[in-house]
């Protein structure tokens, strides 16, 4: 075998090459720039993991902000725009726990960016000061988020007592029941105290008064909520809540369910109209008196069909608005003076036109939408699934039943 006279080693990433002095000195250079530039590679994939990161922080901060703005006082149900005493106090006291938080994520966050630029390795051989205990620190990061806490905790308390005793104990008191899924208001009789107005789908209060609440369920939890008018307090079935409101402008609010409670709980909502004293007095009266009879051949044919066993409408809508006090009220909503709410099916259907007053039109085509297919239009509901009339074929409604039907609900004012 031929000696090599000379050899000699290469090595390039981690491979040994044994060659003859000057044989495959050309192959070397190729390999070794293919080296180089493989080697470079890491380098741009690293800028290319930089410039995503800083696209995803970007595009965070804009959904951020996005969120923020979302959170303005002109919407509906925004909590940022109180109009009255119990939700400015809770909105006060956002502030106050907002500024709270704020100051330790600055303190936090300035102490994290000062330790990290004082304390960086400056070179690779450096072993960082080893420190072992520290009594004024340790001190301040006991004492100081402590002192946060009950500083916090003051205003809390406080707000928590004025908001769950009311001012007025004596003042207008208002019974709200939670059923799957709308909300039933009950009123003392203006003339009888041992009698109650019942109504469904608006809660009217006079403006400037303290409301006094007794919050109730007949089937599963819910949670009463005004968002600009008061926060969230639970309806649970045999244990009574109570709470107060007050509205200090009149005009109309909406109201929500705030616990989920069914498969239609967002769809579980209600107005709250605030009336001069005079206007709702007025009002008040007006309900507790029960609606005119109409002589229209139309609707007397809609109140039998009403009535009639094979409709079954009767057996849980009661059309009196009158009920003893305390006495539990029929499974679905009263229906008296059904034709002046604003919103009907516990919210599904807005009755009124662009001027803000409920349009006879546009509550006939809300009744018929209703009464005919009550389960497309709010699934899971009570109505569809044990009513007589949805429930039979036998006993489904005739077109002509049901224009009489609306045309006796609509007369109902």
């Amino acid at each position: 075998m031929q000696q090599v006279s000379t050899q000699k080693f290469r090595v390039a990433a981690g491979a040994c090459v044994l060659t003859e002095t000057g044989r495959f000195d050309r192959f070397f250079v190729g390999f070794r720039s293919g080296i180089m530039s493989f080697k470079r590679e890491p380098k741009n994939m690293l800028n290319f993991h930089r410039r995503r990161k800083l696209f995803l922080g970007f595009l965070m901060l804009g959904a951020l902000v996005a969120l923020t703005l979302g959170c303005t006082p002109g919407d509906p149900q925004s909590t940022f725009d109180a109009d009255g005493p119990v939700a400015q106090s809770q909105l006060n006291l956002f502030w106050i726990i907002l500024g709270a938080g704020a100051v330790v994520f600055v303190a936090v966050q300035g102490a994290l960016i000062y330790l990290l630029i004082k304390f960086r390795r400056q070179r690779e051989d450096d072993i960082p000061e080893q420190v072992e205990g520290n009594h004024t620190l340790e001190f301040a990061w006991t004492a100081g988020p402590t002192a946060i806490v009950i500083l916090v905790a003051i205003p809390t308390i406080f707000t928590i007592f004025d908001n769950q005793v009311s001012p007025e104990p004596g003042a207008l008191t208002v019974d709200v029941i939670g059923h799957q899924w709308w909300f039933e208001f009950r009123y003392d009789h203006p003339d009888d105290p041992t009698k109650d107005v019942v109504f469904a789908g608006d809660l009217h209060i006079p403006v400037h008064e303290v409301i006094n609440v007794n919050l109730d369920s007949v089937d599963v939890i819910h949670s009463f909520w005004i968002p600009k008018i008061a926060g969230k307090v639970d309806m649970v079935p045999n244990n009574d809540n109570t709470m107060w409101i007050q509205s200090d402008q009149t005009g109309t609010y909406y109201g929500q369910c705030a616990e989920f409670c069914g498969v239609q709980h967002a769809n579980m909502r209600f107005k709250v109209i605030v009336h001069t004293r005079e206007d709702f007095d007025a009002w008040l009266r007006a309900e507790a008196t029960p609606p005119e009879e109409s002589q229209d051949p139309l609707v007397a044919e809609g109140k039998k069909v009403f009535r009639s066993a094979s409709a079954g409408c009767s057996g849980c809508h009661a059309t009196d608005p009158i009920s003893n006090d305390g006495v539990a009220g029929r499974e679905g909503p009263n229906l008296a003076h059904v034709a002046s709410r604003t919103n009907l099916a516990g919210g599904m259907f807005d009755n009124r036109d662009e001027s803000g007053n409920v349009n006879l039109s546009i509550l006939q085509d809300n009744l018929r939408t209703w009464i005919s297919d009550p389960e497309s239009v709010k699934p899971g509901n009570t109505m569809a699934s044990e009513g007589a009339a949805y429930i039979d074929p036998e006993n489904a409604l005739t077109e002509a039943e049901l224009s009489a039907i609306v045309a006796y609900l609509s007369s109902l004012k």
